[in-house]
């Protein structure tokens, strides 16, 4: 498995994607900086919608440099990654939107929240499958007996990528941040604006 692993998703950003982008976000934010609330109303997203979290955590695993905004660098740099990264570097990225406090961990806590919100956002769009008939604990207990391997009640990145890579049930179960283009992709479809 591992680096010979593929995503589903191989979907590219053109160069007419960018272009457009760059346009939507020099108006957006022509201070050439990108806000919270300006990154949710970029992708359509409801401020109190169930995308809501998910966008969040997206936000702050795109801001690189921690300064609470997201240049036009920092955007493309992550949206390349998102389109074109392999598994690895992927799943690297979606470490970091679940280790909410940046702590190099991810709790129970911090994966509660993101089941929670990657469950809300299957509900709303309609995309339920029969790994949502399991609850969030359930869910939370089942990867962290499957990718915790030392038991200490924690994820650091290197259990991550392996359970990931080692177990399809948890790699499905994070498809929704394995697959964070197919997300950028339906915000886009979403939004009037584009």
């Amino acid at each position: 498995m591992g680096q010979t692993q593929q995503t589903e998703n191989t979907e590219k950003i053109d160069v007419k994607a960018i272009q457009d982008m760059y346009k939507k976000f020099v108006m957006e934010c022509p201070s050439g900086r990108l806000f919270l609330h300006e990154f949710k109303r970029f992708f359509g997203v409801d401020p109190i919608g169930e995308a809501s979290d998910y966008a969040e955590n997206m936000f702050r695993a795109f801001d690189r440099n921690g300064d609470n905004t997201i240049d036009f660098l920092e955007f493309v740099a992550a949206l390349n990654l998102v389109f074109r990264g392999d598994l690895e570097h992927k799943l690297r990225w979606s470490f970091k939107v679940y280790d909410k406090d940046g702590s190099g961990y991810v709790d129970r806590e911090e994966l509660r929240s993101i089941i929670d919100s990657l469950y809300r956002i299957k509900k709303g769009s309609k995309t339920e499958t029969d790994d949502t008939q399991l609850t969030v604990d359930e869910v939370a207990n089942r990867i962290l007996q499957a990718v915790d391997s030392d038991g200490d009640g924690q994820i650091n990145l290197d259990e991550f990528i392996r359970g990931a890579q080692e177990d399809p049930w948890v790699l499905n179960m994070l498809k929704l941040d394995m697959n964070p283009a197919g997300w950028v992709l339906e915000q886009r479809r979403r939004s009037a604006h584009f």
